[in-house]
């Protein structure tokens, strides 16, 4: 996954990002927004894809006071987080149902 923040952003402090994920879309970009918008520290979080032909999502983070990147980094950790247990869920459940 290659991250890089929109040009222009440095301007409005440490707070206010928008970052660009390269071959990335609504899949990743509404999964995330919904496990960093429940943080306190957070003003703001959304994102777009720009258009359909471009394989690109802009995903834009606004904090009270915890750097945007800081607050991204958790985001993805705790994302993953979520999908590691959904899948070993969903793993002890297949074997579950095998064993019947």
């Amino acid at each position: 996954m290659k991250i890089s923040e929109l040009p222009g952003d440095e301007e409005s402090g440490l707070t206010c990002r928008t970052y660009v994920f390269q071959d990335e879309s609504h899949t990743l970009g509404n999964a995330l927004k919904c496990i960093i918008n429940r943080y306190d520290d957070v003003d703001f979080c959304g994102y777009t894809v720009p258009h359909p032909a471009e394989a690109k999502m802009h995903f834009r983070i606004q904090t009270k006071e915890t750097p945007a990147l800081e607050v991204l980094k958790r985001g993805l950790k705790d994302l993953q987080k979520v999908c590691d247990h959904t899948i070993n869920l969903f793993e002890m459940e297949v074997k579950e149902f095998n064993k019947t």
